[in-house]
């Protein structure tokens, strides 16, 4: 496993490097520990859970952790995820006002990939150049910027002019940054998206941070970009919500 993928996880869980790479499920109360990724974060964080290394970890609100221990502590990760075991666990959320929001795949790159662009210009953007995109719906994927989680670089593909393409990193944490991606509807399925998403890791990793990538359960074209620009899928992430009256 990797060893800045599990140190992170270890901080976002509350939990200990070796409690990530053990073959036991493990369940900790949240603090909102230095150094986690901070991605869109809430005010609280009732519940969340990783499917990773074939385990589950749960971390969250004292209550529901104490349930989750005696409803998971030998429940296998492999199916946790099915249908009727969230319907029970969305059940169990509601006595306390919060549902399940959503559940999402994560993918790592360790290794530098050979991109071609000889069809395009590309053009890189650092940090405050990013600001020209704000409000800009075409790059809302790439950039979302989040306030703790800010957006460092971009990369675009130009033709004409016209960007047909932008792939952006955000600062989730120290030493792992997501990409995200936007690909002109009228240029989808040419390989834009791949492009510059793996030119984007390349970079990240030539720079000593570990490149994630996440997507929906459901996105299948999104899946296949991450796998076609040179990643593989590491954990699966659950969040939770409160439930506004």
């Amino acid at each position: 496993m990797n060893n800045i993928l599990s140190k992170q996880i270890a901080l976002d869980y509350c939990c200990t490097v070796s409690d990530v790479i053990d073959g036991i499920n493990h369940f900790t109360e949240y603090s909102f520990s230095e150094g986690r990724r901070v991605f869109q974060e809430r005010s609280d964080c009732f519940l969340k859970i990783a499917v990773i290394n074939g385990k589950l970890l749960f971390t969250g609100n004292k209550d529901i952790i104490v349930w989750c221990r005696k409803k998971y502590s030998d429940y296998g990760a492999e199916w946790f995820m099915e249908a009727k075991n969230m319907h029970i666990l969305n059940n169990r959320l509601y006595q306390s006002g919060y549902r399940i929001e959503t559940m999402h795949p994560y993918y790592i790159s360790e290794t530098i990939s050979e991109v071609c662009t000889d069809d395009y210009e590309i053009h890189w953007y650092f940090n405050d150049e990013i600001e020209q995109f704000r409000g800009d719906k075409r790059f809302n994927e790439a950039f979302a910027f989040c306030p703790k989680a800010p957006d460092v670089i971009g990369v675009s593909a130009i033709i004409s002019g016209e960007i047909i393409g932008m792939a952006g990193a955000s600062m989730d944490s120290d030493n792992m940054w997501q990409i995200g991606i936007n690909t002109d509807r009228n240029y989808r399925k040419a390989g834009i998206g791949k492009m510059l998403v793996a030119l984007l890791k390349n970079h990240l990793l030539s720079k000593g941070i570990l490149p994630y990538y996440g997507t929906s359960v459901s996105h299948l074209a999104s899946q296949r970009l991450a796998i076609g620009a040179g990643f593989l899928p590491e954990w699966v992430e659950l969040y939770t919500e409160k439930i506004e009256k």
